[in-house]
């Protein structure tokens, strides 16, 4: 299998690819959406809609595992040049990682997601105050978490330590 290469797709081909990768995620198939993604962006490492796509398909793959997938979101909302999206985008991918922990059957994992959502929260007030008038996807997002926060009891902060020293034998 060593003599297999990558096709580049033709530039003509982007529009239809990003149509493609969109279909695959509404289908739950994040890896074939991921895979036309990188794709488009061999072609076209700047272009936008695409890099947002592969964002948001990193995000739908937490689930499967954060490792590695977390890095390379963080990394894709810091490239957009424009603020808000800077903000927006790193609420979902902070959110999107609260509901993967969340999901997940640690003991803390209702401790772990609440911190991130706080973290979610925190970038979409963010983003509403930068927001373009009639934009409230921010303001969408904020009130999600907020209904999460308040349907899990689970989601809560961590406990605060008391301040008493643990006891030691002397």
């Amino acid at each position: 299998m060593d003599s297999f290469e990558l096709k580049p797709l033709s530039r003509d081909g982007i529009p239809g690819a990003i149509d493609k990768a969109k279909q695959y995620r509404l289908l739950n198939e994040p890896g074939t959406a991921e895979s036309i993604c990188r794709d488009i962006l061999l072609v076209d490492p700047q272009h936008h809609e695409g890099r947002v796509l592969l964002l948001l398909t990193l995000t739908d793959l937490f689930a499967r595992g954060i490792t590695g997938r977390y890095d390379e979101a963080l990394r894709l909302t810091q490239s957009f040049d424009d603020e808000y999206e800077k903000a927006y985008y790193t609420g979902i991918v902070y959110e999107r990682r609260a509901k993967a922990h969340h999901r997940g059957s640690s003991p803390a994992s209702g401790m772990i997601a609440y911190e991130w959502l706080g973290r979610a929260m925190t970038a979409f007030l963010v983003a509403e105050r930068l927001r373009p008038p009639g934009d409230d996807k921010a303001i969408l997002r904020w009130n999600s978490c907020v209904r999460r926060l308040r349907e899990h009891p689970d989601l809560r902060p961590q406990p605060e330590e008391s301040g008493t020293p643990p006891l030691t034998g002397e």
